[in-house]
């Protein structure tokens, strides 16, 4: 809940009598699936860093997923493919090929 993050930095600056408008630096955990308007939102309250692993767990599996999809019949074992029964697959597993 990104709009109470305005309210910390209040409750902070008036604590300890701090002459900054945002005198602490926040950090919002679960930003994954956050909105825009919810990341512009926690940005402006003085948000320095977003913990998206989510999202990036996500990126990544969708990523290998459509590759392994797109490449089914060349992943199956190291050679033989629609090509050939003798034809290599390594430079389909292998990214130093």
């Amino acid at each position: 809940q990104p709009d109470r993050l305005l309210n910390h930095q209040a409750y902070t600056k008036e604590q300890i009598s701090s002459s900054e408008d945002k005198p602490i630096f926040l950090v919002m955990h679960g930003g994954s699936g956050s909105t825009e308007d919810e990341i512009a939102t926690a940005v402006s309250a003085g948000v320095v860093k977003m913990n998206v692993d989510t999202d990036t767990q996500w990126a990544y599996w969708d990523g290998t997923r459509k590759f392994v999809a797109d490449n089914h019949d060349y992943l199956q074992g190291q050679i033989g493919n629609p090509k050939g029964p003798d034809a290599p697959n390594k430079k389909f597993y292998d990214p130093r090929v």
